[in-house]
């Protein structure tokens, strides 16, 4: 039993010990170094490239791409004009399902706001009372900005819109 006893004494006063306080100071980390070429990725050396490409390269053209950009630009407009629908956003005040409230709404932007034209869509069962066709939505914080005063409820949504040159026009009766 005395032995269990000078044991758990000795266990005691080693786990006690105090350590020996460690140094952080620059000095030990002066000589650090560590090799990261391995894990580094290789490029190629542009240098050697652009020498290459000025003495080999002198016959290829490095002037403007004006005509090039104009040849894509008139595809991507020809390309947008042959689209019926173009996105875009609107300002919406009213969305319900009272008809009366809709005209009303209607009727009280025409009267407090007479540059806004309001336009009126029913998309089955919900009347939608709208501001205004843009086609960036910094062109619609205007409208919305004024009709905040007096709509709390108004706000900014994406809307999809087609285009006049493909209205169907009323043929008259032969």
């Amino acid at each position: 039993m005395r032995i269990f006893w000078i044991l758990g004494f000795v266990v005691i006063l080693v786990g006690c010990k105090t350590s020996r306080k460690a140094s952080s100071s620059a000095s030990n980390y002066a000589n650090y170094q560590e090799n990261l070429n391995p894990s580094l990725p290789l490029y190629p050396d542009y240098r050697a490239q652009m020498n290459s490409k000025s003495s080999v390269g002198s016959s290829e053209s490095t002037g403007a791409i004006d005509d090039e950009l104009d040849q894509l630009q008139a595809s991507l407009i020809s390309k947008n004009k042959s689209e019926p629908y173009f996105s875009g956003y609107s300002v919406l005040v009213y969305s319900g399902v009272d008809r009366d409230k809709a005209f009303k709404t209607r009727n009280d932007i025409t009267m407090n706001f007479p540059d806004l034209i309001p336009e009126m869509q029913y998309q089955q069962p919900r009347y939608l009372v709208k501001i205004g066709r843009f086609v960036h939505k910094i062109e619609a914080q205007k409208s919305f900005a004024e009709v905040k005063t007096q709509f709390p409820t108004a706000r900014i949504i994406q809307d999809r819109f087609q285009r006049e040159d493909f209205k169907t026009q009323k043929e008259p009766n032969q």
